[in-house]
């Protein structure tokens, strides 16, 4: 029997069910589309961010080894934590894997916590024998360096955040955000220091570090979030 035959046959209700499964799978299919399209905003997001943050900690990297400021030493081993923690929200919108996302933001997480460490190893280090630094005009462009390289990557973030309806970016935006004015410490160690109080760059390398220490709370939060968010699309889809 002919397709218009058949057509012809089919009563009311049969018409109603075809309508009904044709407008389910272009439904199907703009769910899919949307998905695709958020899942590649929110990688190129998290991808830019990251290259930004990544270029920021190795220019404040050239500049410690002029300056060997531990306050510096600080500020830049976190920006480079800070900026691993774009990898499992990238994951999270690349494969929306709850299990790889909790692995790869556990990884995050302790490497922040690790840097804390040895930042503050570093600071006890130089309490106990006193450097004097040199080159503070260095010091003081490593941390504008910082601050703007983090309000950058915290505007992608957060613009991103809010159009594609992503909490964990926008808390990882506000994150990059406060990241950037804990960079302006440097600014004040070379400040404080070049007024003859070479003390200073431990005891803000300190501060720092103490920082770094809140902000490994504040990743496991933001890693928590994208795990939550990667649950939810895999439960609707």
């Amino acid at each position: 029997m002919s397709h218009t035959a058949t057509c012809e046959l089919a009563g009311p209700h049969d018409d109603e069910h075809v309508d009904e499964h044709q407008e389910g799978q272009s439904h199907s299919h703009g769910l899919v589309d949307r998905s695709i399209l958020r899942s590649r905003a929110g990688i190129r997001a998290v991808s830019l961010s990251l290259a930004i943050l990544t270029v920021t900690a190795f220019a404040q990297a050239f500049i410690y080894y002029r300056t060997l400021s531990v306050a510096l030493l600080a500020d830049l081993i976190h920006n480079f934590g800070d900026a691993l923690t774009a990898i499992p929200l990238g994951i999270a919108f690349y494969l929306r894997s709850a299990r790889g996302e909790r692995l790869g933001g556990l990884g995050v997480v302790l490497a922040i916590f690790i840097s804390a460490l040895v930042a503050l190893a570093q600071t006890i280090e130089r309490f106990i024998h006193p450097r004097a630094l040199s080159h503070l005009w260095l010091l003081a462009l490593a941390g504008v360096i910082g601050f703007i390289g983090n309000e950058v990557a915290a505007q992608i973030r957060l613009r991103a955040g809010d159009s594609l309806g992503s909490a964990a970016l926008v808390a990882d935006g506000q994150h990059a955000r406060v990241d950037g004015f804990v960079s302006l410490g440097v600014i004040a160690s070379a400040a404080v220091v070049a007024l003859g109080l070479q003390i200073a760059d431990p005891l803000i390398g300190l501060i720092i570090t103490l920082v770094i220490l809140r902000i490994t709370r504040e990743s496991w939060r933001t890693v928590r979030s994208a795990h939550i968010e990667i649950d939810h699309f895999e439960h609707r889809d």
